[in-house]
């Protein structure tokens, strides 16, 4: 059992918490049983998984570990050990470290999400979670949003990392190429032209959802990259929805399409 913070492996994990470091190792952190069994169900093999005693009474974890023990180093480590790497509150017993995921983008793409300058982690998940639910075969990353392998997004994300394909892009450029063959790009915008219920979400189609505070950036504005803005009306006085609520509700409404 590991008991001493200085173990090559907890310092790992630690240095994984800073992006420059996840981005050096091209590694992440996954914690909780659940977590670590969709990372197994998408045949990710850890480089290591960790465990406190805490879980040897738990069947689902067990045999969890078992497969695990399989294909990686699985190591138990002491509670304090756990508690002082361990991203959550309440550490959940269970962590592994994982590679960097990058699944094959579609060719072509039939529904793609763009994330433009969404700056907090939470909403970053929870999006990437209703991506996910909600068909999105594409998702990409534009300047300014949260570093998907951020730990909270990780945590919000419940598994999307490892079944939607997604890509974290350094400039607009890219995405304009991505998605220069859609025929229809929308802009969630609070002030938008076109009801969400009135769009033509027929595929392939994109949509742009902007930050929490300023919106889309002025270059998902530029009609090159999207000419019609959708919204989402509003009632009781409420000017508009955080950055996830709006991802979730347009994702839905395009997923009936």
């Amino acid at each position: 059992m590991i008991t001493s913070s200085s173990n090559s492996k907890i310092k790992h994990v630690r240095a994984l918490s800073r992006r420059k470091e996840r981005h050096a190792a091209r590694q992440f952190v996954v914690e909780g049983v659940r977590l670590v069994e969709e990372a197994v169900q998408a045949k990710i093999i850890p480089a290591f998984v960790l465990h406190t005693s805490s879980v040897e009474d738990d069947q689902r974890a067990q045999a969890l570990l078992e497969e695990l023990r399989a294909v990686t180093q699985v190591l138990a480590v002491s509670d304090a050990v756990m508690k002082e790497i361990s991203n959550t509150e309440t550490p959940q017993g269970v962590l592994a470290v994982v590679p960097f995921i990058e699944l094959a983008l579609p060719t072509p793409p039939q529904f793609v999400l763009i994330l433009d300058a969404v700056r907090d982690p939470g909403n970053v998940g929870t999006i990437m979670r209703s991506a996910r639910a909600a068909g999105v075969d594409e998702l990409l990353f534009a300047p300014g949003t949260a570093d998907p392998y951020n730990d909270k997004v990780v945590r919000s994300a419940m598994g999307a990392h490892f079944f939607v394909p997604f890509r974290a892009l350094s400039r607009w450029r890219e995405i304009t190429e991505m998605t220069k063959m859609m025929p229809r790009i929308y802009l969630a915008d609070a002030h938008g032209d076109v009801d969400y219920a009135h769009a033509d979400w027929s595929r392939p189609v994109a949509l742009i959802v902007g930050g929490e505070a300023e919106g889309a950036s002025d270059t998902a504005h530029s009609a090159k990259i999207a000419a019609v803005r959708v919204s989402i009306p509003m009632l009781g006085g409420t000017e508009s929805l955080n950055a996830a609520m709006a991802a979730t509700v347009l994702l839905f409404q395009a997923a009936r399409a």
